[in-house]
């Protein structure tokens, strides 16, 4: 099966956008990423299974050539990236607060985060996109969940009188 780019774009965009975003932190790079992503299934002639095969296929070309960019600009670089919080509209300002927590996580536990929370993923898929075990993906979440709540609690605690 393939879908119509034309129909591919418009549904998929924002969720390749946002995994792309917590692996590289920049929103440009993250832009591009998304460009060059739909680039590549444009140019491929390759069949999917079903719908959650191409969205697997999709999130897992984004994570790669997002992990890519990242280590590519680090050795251009050799110092860190800072996402644009400040230029990303949130719905609740607590919304913010929560992002900029993410973006404090380890890169592995950024992106099992996202795709568990944001893409509804169950652990087995993502083991399946990222190509770890289940018992990996578990950890991560467990460890990024853990520093959520560590990161959270102390800047709410530091909001109270």
């Amino acid at each position: 099966m393939r879908e119509p780019i034309d129909f591919l774009v418009p549904r998929m965009q924002a969720r390749l956008f946002h995994a792309a975003l917590s692996v590289c932190r920049d929103r440009q790079e993250a832009e591009n990423i998304v460009q060059d992503v739909f680039q590549i299934y444009f140019d491929s002639a390759k069949e999917f299974e079903s719908q959650a095969h191409l969205e697997a296929w999709l999130l897992r070309c984004t994570v790669n050539r997002a992990k890519d960019a990242r280590r590519a600009f680090r050795r251009r670089s050799r110092i860190g990236i800072d996402c644009e919080a400040s230029q990303i509209p949130f719905e609740m300002p607590q919304d913010r607060s929560v992002f900029e927590a993410v973006m404090q996580l380890k890169e592995n536990q950024r992106i099992v985060i996202y795709l568990h929370y944001y893409e509804d993923k169950p652990v087995r898929e993502i083991a399946r996109i990222l190509g770890s075990r289940e018992n990996t993906v578990k950890s991560h979440l467990r460890r990024a969940k853990m520093a959520l709540k560590t990161l959270l609690q102390e800047e709410w605690n530091d909001d109270e009188p």
